[in-house]
């Protein structure tokens, strides 16, 4: 499927987005089960903070739901038309920014940091749960609540919707559908950026690291009392804490992307030592982690510049607006490796020459 997924990715997506646009419709006619705004009672708990976490805070299915139709039903053509390659006329240019505009809205604005809470704390509940009281504070019916799932799916779909961008142009432009080289492949802004991008991507995530590990081993930070009390007692510190140290652990293994260990399996890995790592055992994480951080970061970025930031709520909100930073640095370092690592394609031939590995500058270590 990794190898043919240009020719059924378009395909894919028209078949999700008319199946949504089906809901909306759905929604539109009375129906329930609306995830958005109104529809969400996580969101309405704290009605004056539902547009500040997210864009369609005050969304309601009248409103929502016939637009929901609306691009589901232009969306499923559209994907349709990408799918087969059209590009005739105007099609060409508008095919790929309806597109890109549906992958942002999708993977960017209408997310929260929501979606990031159930894929990062899904590992950590299955790890600490059965060992701690967390069975009495948390359950999954708690955090899979249907909004949530739904911003999930949503997500996912935004990347299948950047994928068809992807091989879209692959067709139209007469590069490579399987590797995406042209006739003249020259090195781009990626491999440039991608050691600097690397770096960046490893020092950005650190002072949210920083402020979880704090909380959890008894400083507040300057945070409300009686709030730093309250989470002492349910144990969401270290859940942050947990949190945290997945986040520096990412950060770590991000250094691969530039390392010898990031190509080849270190000694100390009894049985994979030696063997050459599968390239999308890196990519396909990196560019998962930097799309759920940076719709995560959209909404504290919101959150400050509605509310801004003072001496007892910056722990809560500062250290996340970096990881607008952190998700496009991650994004550009994995593409970059992503290009470095892929060697000769089996369909068109090209490729295989060896490249020097972007970021040795910075960390002495020599391809």
């Amino acid at each position: 499927m990794r190898s043919t997924w240009h020719r059924w990715i378009g395909y894919a997506t028209a078949a999700w987005t008319l199946a949504y646009g089906a809901l909306g419709l759905h929604w539109t006619l009375g129906g329930g089960g609306f995830p958005f705004g109104t529809g969400d009672a996580e969101l309405m708990a704290e009605r004056d903070m539902a547009l500040k976490v997210s864009l369609l805070g005050h969304a309601t299915p009248e409103a929502a739901g016939p637009v929901i139709a609306a691009l589901g039903a232009a969306g499923a053509v559209a994907a349709v038309l990408m799918a087969r390659g059209c590009a005739k006329g105007p099609a060409r240019w508008l095919l790929p920014a309806f597109a890109w505009t549906i992958a942002v809205g999708l993977t960017v604005l209408i997310q929260d940091y929501r979606t990031l809470l159930v894929v990062a704390y899904t590992p950590i509940m299955i790890i600490v749960k059965p060992f701690t009281d967390w069975n009495e504070a948390f359950s999954w019916g708690d955090l899979y609540l249907m909004p949530r799932v739904n911003l999930l799916v949503c997500l996912l779909a935004g990347v299948a919707w950047a994928l068809t961008a992807v091989a879209y142009r692959r067709k139209v432009t007469g590069s490579c559908v399987t590797c995406g080289r042209g006739e003249d492949d020259r090195p781009s802004l990626l491999d440039r950026w991608g050691g600097r991008a690397t770096w960046i991507a490893f020092a950005a995530p650190m002072l949210y690291c920083a402020t979880r590990w704090a909380w959890a081993l008894g400083f507040s930070l300057g945070i409300d009392p009686e709030y730093y009390r309250e989470g002492q007692e349910t144990g969401l510190w270290f859940a942050g804490a947990a949190l945290g140290t997945f986040g520096a652990l990412g950060a770590v293994l991000t250094l691969g992307l530039v390392q010898r260990w990031g190509e080849v399996f270190p000694r100390w890995m009894i049985g994979l030592r030696g063997r050459r790592v599968p390239p999308m055992l890196a990519v396909v994480p990196a560019v998962l982690v930097s799309v759920l951080i940076t719709s995560a970061a959209g909404m504290y970025i919101r959150l400050v510049a509605i509310d801004g930031v003072t001496a007892s709520t910056w722990p809560l909100t500062l250290p996340e607006v970096f990881w607008a930073v952190w998700g496009v640095a991650l994004f550009i370092a994995a593409m970059a490796y992503h290009r470095r690592r892929r060697g000769a394609c089996r369909e068109c031939g090209r490729g295989g020459a060896s490249v020097a590995r972007p970021g040795s500058e910075f960390v002495g270590v020599a391809r």
